[in-house]
């Protein structure tokens, strides 16, 4: 016979029922006076993502894709307004808001993987260790999530940012670089990086923990007051997503190599080693961003300080919790 359940657990549940039936009962009352929801979409990311695990049947709102090729021209897209929503690393969502944009987090996904971000040499360097990089050349993404763990890795290594040289290029023109020697080292992100180590490439070993490898959805203040329907419904349906591609690797791969026109090989090998986890909004995520804001401006990235607690909006929490109890889901907070 199984254990009764508290009085607190069913108030908790019923709750929690109340809060999704109230939410999602805004479509069948105005379903056809709801606006488009703009969706920002790095290399096809989310659309493909929703696509192939079937989140985008029975939308009860249109959602329109615009392409970034990376994180700065999606970040300056939410900046002036055109696009509602968009997933940006923690880095470069800190760039985003140094650069004054009236943005809130509304969610946040924990990527654990072996190689979500490296530095990467090529298989011939003479380099060893992040040590061997001074006086090098580095090429990254301006504000990327690379550039911030070249930033955290040199650190850590007793460098400074002054001690080598950044070129700053797209994830495209730096692997061309890298290979033909006007660069020393990439730092850089998944699927590149399994991209150059199959090619032969090599990993630079650095310490644990230096980056949360975390994706924050970012909303406009515009759209959060606008469109709360369609936004409550979009991270409800991008968490389902994740947890299919979690369970889905092969399924996930195929779709992928026909939009990024990368090996499946590739996208079978990252999809395999990487878990995506809900993460709450709380203060010590908060806290942790704060302090990429801090190095960032400590590195002259960012020209003034940078208040990050400004940048999130914890409601959002509730909604994504209710749909996480009435799938029989617990979410995690993911190790920061």
């Amino acid at each position: 016979m199984p254990a009764p359940i508290s009085n607190a657990l069913r108030t908790k549940k019923l709750l929690l029922g109340a809060l999704l039936a109230l939410s999602f009962g805004q479509f069948s009352q105005a379903a056809e006076t709801l606006q488009p929801l703009l969706v920002a979409n790095q290399k096809s990311a989310l659309k493909v993502l929703l696509e192939v695990s079937g989140e985008l049947k029975d939308v009860p709102y249109p959602i329109k894709f615009s392409e970034f090729p990376s994180a700065s021209p999606l970040g300056e897209a939410l900046n002036a307004g055109a696009v509602d929503v968009g997933a940006l690393g923690d880095a470069p969502y800190v760039f985003a808001l140094g650069a004054g944009a009236p943005l809130k987090v509304i969610s946040i996904t924990h990527v654990d993987g072996r190689y979500t971000t490296a530095l990467i040499v090529r298989n011939d360097s003479p380099i060893k260790s992040v040590a061997d990089l001074k006086g090098k050349r580095i090429v990254t993404g301006r504000g990327s999530i690379g550039h911030y763990l070249a930033m955290r890795a040199l650190d850590e290594a007793g460098l400074t940012t002054g001690d080598v040289n950044f070129v700053y290029l797209l994830p495209s023109e730096s692997r061309l670089i890298l290979d033909n020697g006007d660069a020393d080292a990439w730092a850089t992100w998944a699927p590149y990086t399994t991209v150059a180590t199959q090619s032969g490439a090599r990993i630079l070993p650095n310490g644990p923990d230096l980056l949360t490898n975390h994706s924050y959805l970012a909303a406009t203040s515009k759209a959060i007051a606008g469109k709360r329907a369609q936004l409550d419904d979009f991270v409800v349906r991008l968490d389902r997503a994740y947890r299919w591609a979690n369970t889905h690797p092969k399924e996930y791969a195929a779709a992928q190599t026909k939009v990024t026109g990368l090996p499946l090989e590739v996208h079978l090998a990252v999809n395999r080693d990487t878990r995506m986890e809900p993460v709450s909004i709380d203060d010590s995520v908060v806290k942790g961003l704060q302090n990429t804001a801090d190095i960032y401006q400590r590195e002259g990235i960012l020209t003034r300080h940078v208040d990050v607690s400004n940048g999130f909006d914890p409601q959002f929490n509730a909604i994504r919790l209710a749909a996480e109890q009435a799938a029989g889901q617990t979410p995690s907070q993911a190790a920061r």
